[in-house]
């Protein structure tokens, strides 16, 4: 066989071989678990809001640039005084007043306007980076929290069938028993009992799985189909920690009403321009019949403003009570945001005491109950009541644990993400907590 008949052959092996080899790749990417960094990550870059912000900031941008400029200048052509009756009606060249004309207007808008004019356009440029900002942090959050509340739905699911597989065990032990005479048929009841209503919690988890990945998908698509990863540990930003006043000024919503503050004062500095006149000017040429003279005109114009006590005097005093409103806003805002976050802080703070209460007290006190009841029912001295009890006991316990650590993540997410975290995800480095104990 000739090389090039072998090069024919494998070619079309090899184009196979790289196609199965790429999608290999993608469905192993596709299948790698999906951390808490991957979704604030995919949620940042795959978003259309952060697109749409991103084009309002260049449009504003593109604005701010037109909004220094003159007037553009206004081309006149005209016909002036065509006679209407007489022998030379409707004639052009006759008649010695009669007047075509081509002239050239330009308004020349003071320097002192179009620079506050151009000043005002720049305010809103910074207004939309910062609209840009707000959208950037209330997604991420978004992502962070349906991620989280994905994760714990999952470690609910895995608790409960963890309790339903041990319940199920205890329903043969109480069938066994009952046939060989020395249990109670209520036993057995009570048992199938317990395993039907963890049935039907897990199909609530379920539910709540579904409707969980629902929403992770609503902020990073496709990706909310790959399985979890592990949730990291979670901690207070460090901002917190230092002068709260000064933090959350900086923070978009806080920037965003300083902003305002400043658009305000910008528009009450183009009211003041506005008070003196912009003027005018304008050449025309007039061309007339043959033997009449051709004729150049040169015009200016001012508008007068003999009533601005009542118009650009108000128009001024209605911007400056615009900074003033802005202004107040912003400072009730600041008061607000910092009195939410001492708030979630606090609640922080009673969270941690109650998970350590749990770790420490509620959970093993909980378990060794269930052991104790356990090996009392194996020895034959105690009830398969007091056992389901002490199970039913314990797993409530380690769902109020879930539930505290869902509020604890849900204000993590909160302060976490007032201000976006864009160039570096705050959980890549964070360590991953081990996996929850399972019931004894």
């Amino acid at each position: 066989m000739s090389s090039f008949t072998l090069r024919r052959t494998a070619a079309p092996r090899l184009l196979v071989l790289a196609a199965a080899l790429a999608c290999l790749a993608a469905r192993a990417e596709y299948a790698a678990p999906l951390s808490l960094a991957d979704a604030v990550g995919t949620a940042t870059s795959q978003s259309r809001l952060l697109t749409a912000d991103r084009s309002q900031t260049q449009a504003a941008r593109e604005m701010a640039v037109a909004a220094g400029q003159l007037p553009d200048p206004v081309l006149k052509l005209s016909l002036t005084n065509v006679p209407i009756d007489g022998p030379d009606r409707y004639t052009i060249g006759r008649d010695f007043m009669t007047m075509r004309s081509v002239g050239v207007m330009q308004e020349f808008t003071r320097t002192d306007k179009r620079r506050a004019r151009s000043q005002l356009a720049e305010r809103e440029v910074e207004a939309s980076v910062i609209a840009q900002r707000m959208t950037a942090a209330e997604l991420q959050q978004g992502a962070a929290i349906a991620w989280l509340e994905r994760s714990f739905q999952e470690s609910l699911r895995e608790l409960l069938i963890g309790q339903k597989a041990r319940t199920e065990l205890e329903v043969e032990a109480a069938e066994s028993l009952y046939r060989s005479g020395k249990g109670a048929q209520a036993d057995v009841f009570a048992a199938r009992s317990q395993v039907e209503m963890i049935k039907d919690r897990l199909t609530e988890a379920e539910r709540r799985i579904a409707v969980a990945k629902a929403q992770l998908a609503r902020w990073i698509g496709e990706a909310a189909d790959r399985p979890m990863a592990a949730r990291p540990a979670l901690a207070l930003p460090a901002w917190t920690q230092a002068d709260l006043a000064a933090q959350i000024a900086e923070q978009p919503t806080i920037a965003a009403a300083s902003q305002q503050v400043a658009l305000a004062q910008a528009e009450a500095r183009v009211a003041q321009a506005e008070k003196r006149s912009d003027w005018s000017a304008e050449l025309m040429y007039s061309k007339r019949g043959s033997q009449f003279s051709d004729m150049v005109s040169i015009n200016f114009s001012v508008p007068l403003q003999w009533n601005q006590a009542n118009r650009q005097d108000r128009e001024l005093a209605a911007k400056l009570a615009s900074v003033e409103q802005a202004r107040a806003q912003r400072e009730d805002l600041q008061r607000a945001r910092e009195a939410e976050v001492r708030a979630m802080l606090q609640e922080w703070q009673s969270h941690e005491e109650r998970l350590r209460r749990h770790d420490q007290a509620l959970l093993p006190l909980a378990e060794q109950r269930s052991t104790a009841a356990l090996s009392a029912y194996r020895a034959g001295t105690g009830s398969l009541p007091t056992l389901l009890e002490a199970r039913r006991n314990t797993i409530e316990v380690h769902m109020d644990r879930l539930g505290i650590e869902t509020e604890i993540v849900r204000l993590w997410a909160q302060l976490n993400f007032l201000s976006p975290q864009i160039d570096a995800d705050a959980t890549a480095s964070l360590p991953i907590n081990p996996s929850p104990k399972g019931i004894q």
